[in-house]
This record gives structure tokens, C-alpha cells and sequence, in this order.
């Protein structure tokens, strides 16, 4: 996998001195796209060493997530499995399909006791030749991953790195990895997550690490969306040619530009987005909603 990815300035962002670019790492790969092949590289690198056989991991049905880990382990020649946030009597998503036609053998969890049998699952796994990954790649290892998306010695000089947070693993990946001058911020996408700071330190070996979190650019919480969110999304895609999806990076960079227009940063700040991939999320639109 070619890490060697391009630094974006986004003029339209662009306010007083202050400099503002975004690591496109959606454009790493088509399919295990963003943070995905980061936060899964040394799980897969694990499962190999460990004589698995399959790699299990966990997410909704339009997670860029299983999709990414069905494709990476069919490279890898790993089975792979997923447990889905959703029942087996629903219809199955573009997304689900998409992993299934990459070698993915599907298992439906249901909505409500997802979380306790996810659980159920990683703390009493008992089948050696299968290798589990928590959701989202969520661990030390996913943490460690995601630490390499800043080894590009073009990252080094800007003072703010800036993502939007959903397990919180590439947030604590980028904290490990960040530069003494540099603070890392996060734009958690999930309402009233209190949970997420502790999740986060849980995976940083410098626990007295400063970040921030901005908690209120969730737009009524995961998934959630509007029509001004819409717009902004075509209105980026015409003016910079950067395509977000609905659940996180739209999210980050409506966030970023409030936090410009509302003079957050420094006059001389140099800020690095970091659009952490995955579209699946914009398959559940009526078609037509999106220009891209």
C-alpha cells in the first residue's frame, strides 16, 4: 500500500494569515479507503503471525469499516467475517453486498444487544484460528496504525492536526505521533459521547497528553443529517473537488469552518485536516442528493 499522500490547501477555507490544508487520505486506495488501512495494518500483520485463518470484526451496515477489512484480508488470504449492527431480516445494504462480494461471510447481531454480544464476543473468543478486531479497529494496534498517518515529514509544520472522532483510535494515533508544537482536535460525530476522552487516553501511553475535543458539531448525533449539510457538501465538492461523506468528514470540515468564522485559531495558525476516507455512509442517500 503506497502511504505517500497528498497535502491539500483548501483556498475557499482560507481567512486572514492563517494557513489551512487537509491530508487526503481518502485518496490512498478505492476501496480500503482514509484511516482504514492504517488502523487495520498491524491487526492483519498480527493475525498473519497468530496462524489465523479468518479476521472478525465488527460495525453498521454501511460501515467503511467492514468493508475495508473484507478487502484487506481477501489480499492477505484471510477469511473474514462480519457482525453487523442490524438484522438479518432487513434488506442488506450496497455496503454489506459490497463486503460480501469481497469474500465476507456476514452475522447479524440485531440493534439492541449489539454492544453486549460485540462484547460477549471479544472477551470470550476461544477459536484460535480466528483473529477479532474490535469495531473500528479500536486498540492499541489500530492506535499504533493510525500513528504512521503522520510520518510524512510534511505534516511537521503545522500547529493544529484536526479530525472528526468516532471510536476515538485515529485521534489516538495522531496524539502519539504529534509534534511537541503541535494540538490535536477532535470533532466527536456521535451526540452526548462522554465516554469518548476516556476511550481515547485508554490507548495513548502518555496519558497526561493534551487534546481537545469539540463536542457540539454532531448535527443531532451519528448519521444524523440536514439540508444545509447537503449543500455544504456539493458547494465543497464545486469549489475544492473534496468529497465528504455524511457521517464524518462533512461533519469536520462544517466544523472547521465555524471554528475559522468564529476566530478559534491563532491569525498565524497552520492547521492539517485529516479526511479520514470512507463514503459508505452517502449510499443511504436518495440518489441525486450528492453531485459526486
Amino acid at each position: 500500500m503506497n502511504e505517500n499522500i497528498n497535502i491539500q490547501a483548501v483556498p475557499s477555507f482560507c481567512l486572514k494569515d492563517i494557513q489551512l490544508a487537509v491530508l487526503r487520505l481518502d485518496a490512498l486506495h478505492p476501496i480500503v479507503s482514509g484511516n482504514k488501512w492504517f488502523k487495520l495494518k498491524y491487526y492483519l500483520q498480527q493475525a498473519q503471525e497468530e496462524n489465523a485463518d479468518t479476521i472478525a470484526s465488527f460495525g453498521g451496515p454501511y460501515s467503511n469499516h467492514l468493508v475495508a477489512l473484507a478487502f484487506a484480508a481477501k489480499k492477505y488470504n484471510l477469511q473474514s467475517v462480519g457482525y453487523v449492527r442490524s438484522n438479518e431480516d432487513e434488506p442488506i445494504t450496497p455496503t454489506l453486498q459490497e463486503a460480501k462480494q469481497y469474500g465476507m461471510h456476514l452475522k447479524f447481531l440485531g440493534r439492541n444487544n449489539f454492544q453486549f454480544l460485540k462484547t460477549e464476543l471479544l472477551e470470550n473468543n476461544v477459536t484460535s484460528n480466528t483473529y477479532f478486531v474490535d469495531e473500528g479497529g479500536y486498540g492499541t494496534l489500530g492506535a499504533k496504525g493510525a500513528a504512521t498517518i503522520l510520518s510524512n515529514e510534511k505534516t511537521n509544520s503545522y500547529s493544529y492536526i484536526i479530525c472528526a472522532v468516532g471510536t476515538g483510535t485515529m485521534m489516538a494515533g495522531l496524539i502519539n505521533a504529534a509534534k511537541p508544537h503541535q494540538h490535536v482536535i477532535g470533532i466527536p460525530v456521535l451526540k452526548n459521547e462522554a465516554t469518548i476522552r476516556n476511550e481515547i487516553t485508554q490507548i495513548i501511553p502518555n496519558k497526561e497528553t493534551p487534546f481537545t475535543l469539540l463536542h457540539h458539531f454532531h448535527l443531532g448525533g451519528y448519521a444524523k443529517t440536514n439540508q444545509a449539510q447537503f449543500d455544504f457538501m456539493n458547494l465543497l465538492w464545486a469549489t475544492e473537488k473534496i468529497p465528504t461523506d455524511i457521517v464524518y468528514t462533512s461533519k469536520l470540515f462544517m466544523a472547521v469552518k465555524s471554528l475559522l468564522a468564529n476566530d478559534y485559531f491563532s491569525p498565524t495558525a497552520k492547521i492539517l485536516m485529516i479526511h479520514s476516507g470512507g463514503l459508505q455512509g452517502n449510499r443511504s442517500l436518495p440518489a441525486g442528493t450528492l453531485l459526486f
